[in-house]
């Protein structure tokens, strides 16, 4: 290089925004559709609208064991009434006779007649020939009542398309009669790591490591995290650092997985094989996102064989994450977690991919300010704060384990203690 020739000037950071936006603007979501047992659906994301057949309860019922009476009446406390009925939960009464009551049970359906409902603690029963209460308070017309469809009307849509069901939305499915529900198919993830300094557990006890080898716990907590999100996932090991082997790899897998996410190895280096094999069998985009851990994030796709099972004519996408661990983790709740969503149909988009954060004070301080938007591992106090741990380098993978959340601090910013910061929850961000 002569003294008139200059270095290309290096491309800034993209914003984790501007990298989310994009991100996700590449994915649709899976086109095929599978019918499973509700008892099986949870996690599962609806590939249809949810349209009530009937309505939410079918009949007005009583919410309380107790008497159910016209509340006219009950003209004012003591007032004593005859027993005429007796209504159980799934049984139906007949026409409450003017000045009686009928002893009924939650759940059970509203005699014709009657429009409230005395708890059986406000009243008192009558002995002798007569059998009867002593009604104690005057209810007002709707009491203890529940009405028919008052949770559900019939033609309603209950659960839109696009809706994760939780354990909650499948009871609200087979409370419409719904014993199977439409859902979008699985993600197929395969999951591989490369590096030839990668040890599984168990394979060479730690007294015989060898030196510069290193156990591989993105593997572990890689996998737990797809399973969490939904995902079919194909564990295709350790790869070695060789471009026959990695091309193999990324063949084998593109044919039959929707995204092949992958840990280390897209950096220049001379044993970094995944970048120019992706390039050769697809495309690859490299981005340097402002982020703190977890700078180094690869993006793009693996051409598959023609007639290559579902989804031949598509190609299959590929994430390749940074190898530190703690930047593995905090990128793939921060970008992966949201494609997968998206895949599976949820509508996501840039501005909803995160969870809403909560605004804590930090009892800790933070005194340079980072060029980077920084995530910092932290954890709830019973002071009502948020702690730092004291490590937050990108490799200290007991920070997540120890921490509860992330801080997301802005590029820039320094912390001082009692500040209001920006909380996001490991409990959120795996949900």
């Amino acid at each position: 290089m002569n003294a008139s020739q200059k270095p290309a000037a290096r491309a800034p950071l993209l914003s984790l925004d501007a990298a989310m936006a994009d991100l996700l603007g590449r994915v649709e979501s899976q086109a095929a559709v599978e019918s499973v047992a509700t008892f099986d659906a949870e996690g599962r994301v609806l590939a249809e609208d949810l349209i009530s057949a009937l309505q939410v309860p079918p009949n007005d019922n009583s919410s309380m064991d107790g008497y159910a009476v016209r509340a006219a009446d009950v003209t004012g406390p003591g007032v004593v009434m005859r027993v005429s009925q007796r209504i159980a939960a799934g049984h139906s009464g007949q026409m409450l006779e003017p000045g009686t009551c009928a002893r009924i049970f939650t759940g059970a359906p509203m005699p014709e007649g009657a429009d409230a409902v005395v708890m059986q603690e406000d009243t008192i029963e009558v002995g002798g020939d007569i059998h009867g209460v002593h009604i104690q308070a005057v209810p007002e017309a709707g009491q203890w009542v529940r009405r028919a469809g008052e949770d559900v009307t019939r033609g309603a849509v209950v659960l839109a398309r696009g809706h994760r069901l939780s354990p909650a939305a499948l009871g609200l499915a087979a409370s419409l009669g719904r014993a199977h529900l439409s859902v979008v198919a699985r993600p197929r993830v395969a999951l591989f790591s490369t590096g030839d300094e990668l040890v599984m557990p168990g394979e060479v006890p730690p007294e015989s490591m060898k030196p510069g080898a290193i156990y591989n716990s993105n593997r572990f907590f890689l996998r737990a995290l797809l399973r969490r999100m939904g995902c079919e996932v194909s564990d295709l090991g350790i790869v070695p650092d060789r471009r026959e082997a990695t091309l193999a790899a990324l063949k084998s897998a593109a044919d039959h997985h929707d995204l092949i996410l992958t840990s280390g190895g897209v950096s220049v280096g001379e044993e970094d094989h995944i970048k120019p094999s992706v390039q050769q069998l697809g495309n690859l985009d490299l981005w340097q996102i402002g982020m703190k851990p977890g700078k180094p994030f690869a993006y793009g796709s693996v051409r598959r064989d023609a007639g290559a099972g579902q989804g031949a004519n598509t190609p299959c996408h590929f994430i390749g994450l940074p190898g530190n661990p703690v930047s593995s983790f905090v990128t793939f709740l921060l970008l992966v977690r949201p494609f997968l969503l998206k895949l599976q149909g949820v509508p996501v988009d840039a501005v909803q991919a995160l969870p809403p954060a909560i605004t804590l004070p930090a009892h800790f301080t933070v005194a340079r300010a980072d060029k980077r938007r920084e995530f910092l591992r932290v954890r709830r106090n019973a002071a009502g704060g948020l702690d730092l741990f004291p490590n937050q380098s990108s490799g200290v993978l007991t920070s997540v384990v120890w921490g509860d959340g992330l801080v997301d601090n802005p590029a820039g910013a320094t912390i001082a203690h009692g500040d209001l910061v920006s909380y996001l929850s490991f409990a959120d961000l795996l949900s």
